[in-house]
């Protein structure tokens, strides 16, 4: 902030300040002259306006608001450049507390990152920590109990897009992820958009309604168009993030028009990556409460 900017707002600031006491003091005197009971002249439904003075509490209490405001832009930042006498600032309060948190949590931190995610299964401090962090960070996307929703991946089931072993869920907590569903509207057509849907439905392990006189022509054009990343028996592939297509989970949507949305105009997600945002000691415990999810029951053996 600039000199003339801070100086701008010292003086905007104290005429304020005077103006309000002063309006207040001149308010007062002149009631305190004003005959008792005089009106304002203003009648309405009957009832007559007073012209009386504020009761001396209530003005008291508006002089009180005035003191408590100089009293506190001495003592802290609220006047352009000036901090305030107590030296108090937003970043040295966060620091302050950040510092007070990691004398209190980090030994427990670097406990639990000594164990295995597997391990600590069996730790439930270390799962409520996990769940915590959770709550704070990823709920917004995947939910408060890691159910997800449209686009947002289900952290409870076994179905997992690019993997759910620990060090699966580690990395995409750390580094991200970036998937994306070309379009394949203008590729194929509405034809044979419509007989990859019915193949890939009558695939599938949950029994679907397809048209049986369209699996044939649609098998052709997955192994054309679409095998090379969700695999020849449609089991998706991992390392690419491309889902499952044989059971009956789906990203974006299980209806039929939305399944035939996704491949008409192809979808895009990402995941963003949380090492700078958690730190590693934090993405362990959350990544052990992840995979508490989808094994639950299970204890480290």
């Amino acid at each position: 902030m600039s000199d003339f900017w801070s100086g701008y707002i010292i003086v905007i600031t104290a005429i304020n300040i005077i103006g309000c006491a002063a309006l207040l003091f001149f308010t007062r005197r002149k009631k305190s002259e004003a005959n008792e009971n005089e009106t304002t002249g203003h009648v309405y439904d009957g009832i007559e306006e007073y012209d009386n003075p504020l009761p001396r509490w209530w003005l008291w209490m508006f002089y009180i608001t005035i003191i408590f405001s100089v009293i506190y832009l001495i003592l802290y930042p609220g006047l352009g450049k000036f901090q305030g006498i107590l030296g108090w600032s937003q970043v040295k309060q966060y620091e302050e507390e950040v510092a007070e948190a990691d004398a209190k949590y980090l030994p427990l931190f670097e406990q639990y990152a000594s164990m295995s995610i597997k391990d600590l299964q069996d730790e439930p401090e270390a799962l409520a920590m996990g769940q915590s962090i959770f709550a704070n960070t990823c709920f917004g996307c995947h939910g408060a109990d890691g159910r997800g929703g449209i686009g947002f991946p289900n952290l409870t089931d076994d179905e997992w897009i690019y993997g759910g072993t620990p060090e699966d869920i580690i990395y995409s907590i750390e580094e991200g992820r970036q998937g994306m569903m070309p379009p394949w509207g203008e590729t194929l057509g509405e034809e044979k958009l419509s007989a990859v849907l019915h193949y890939i439905l009558s695939e599938n392990q949950v029994e679907r309604t397809f048209r049986e006189g369209l699996v044939a022509e649609g098998k052709g054009v997955y192994q054309t168009y679409c095998q090379a990343c969700h695999s020849p028996d449609l089991s998706g592939n991992t390392a690419l993030g491309a889902p499952n297509l044989k059971d009956d989970v789906w990203l974006h949507g299980g209806s039929i028009s939305m399944i035939k949305n996704v491949i008409r105009n192809g979808v895009s997600a990402n995941m963003p990556p949380h090492d700078e945002i958690l730190g590693d000691h934090k993405i362990h415990l959350v990544a052990a409460y992840v995979y508490s999810l989808s094994h639950e029951g299970e204890q480290s053996k």
